[in-house]
């Protein structure tokens, strides 16, 4: 029998973005959710500052399953361009000259459905399954404007399973009455494995001071796998 615990979070929404590389006018998404995501939001559920340390939930063992991709569109904002209080408002300068219209593109997946697996200490991920079920603040997915579809708490989300078992457990996406026979998954490797590179753990979420550290991932495909 696994001692193993797994908390699963759901990750629905019309829109949702995880950037990992997103730099000044141009904002990316990954395909699924990035850990750093993940954080943040269960931060939001515990009520943490920007200020506190992220390790303890950073230190979670993740594991994503697509039940639905999503497709990657993309915004046309601008930052910027007025007065505030008679004063210009925009992007600040380092010559000192007055601030100007900032112009990005911001990228996001419409229409995407996520399961999220966290594996690891128990009593923190009681927690935050706690937590989730009434978040201290608003939780979003990526951006503070992607606001979820469905509640991320899932009852029963709490299993003594491990990660990639708990994904396949759980209640399955169907297509003309029957379940998919398969879906894709993204699992963090353990110590030794070989992966894709993702720059997305939490150092610190401190806006002065934002830090990432790196993490192994790899694809892998679930079936569904039937109680007994």
């Amino acid at each position: 029998m696994s001692t193993a615990t797994t908390l699963l979070i759901r990750c629905q929404g019309p829109m949702q973005s995880w950037g990992t590389r997103s730099r000044f006018g141009l904002r990316d998404t990954g395909l699924e959710p990035s850990k750093s995501g993940v954080v943040g939001l269960l931060a939001c559920a515990l009520g943490r500052p920007r200020g506190c340390d992220p390790s303890d939930l950073a230190a979670l063992k993740m594991a994503v399953r697509v039940d639905r991709p999503g497709n990657v569109e993309s915004d046309y904002h601008t930052v910027g361009g007025g007065t505030v209080r008679g004063e210009s408002y925009g992007v600040g300068k380092a010559s000192g000259a007055k601030p100007e219209t900032q112009l990005s593109t911001r990228h996001y997946l419409a229409d995407a459905d996520f399961l999220v697996a966290l594996e690891g200490d128990r009593d923190l991920l009681e927690t935050a399954q706690a937590a989730l079920a009434d978040p201290r603040w608003p939780l979003f997915l990526g951006r503070k404007g992607f606001v979820p579809s469905l509640p991320p708490w899932i009852p029963d989300g709490l299993l003594a399973t491990d990660c990639v078992d708990a994904l396949r457990r759980h209640s399955w996406p169907t297509e003309d009455g029957q379940a998919v026979s398969q879906l894709r998954a993204v699992v963090e490797c353990a110590p030794g494995e070989v992966g894709d590179r993702r720059q997305d753990v939490p150092v610190s979420f401190s806006s002065s001071d934002r830090r990432y550290a790196p993490r192994l991932v790899r694809d892998m495909w679930l079936t569904p796998k039937e109680d007994g």
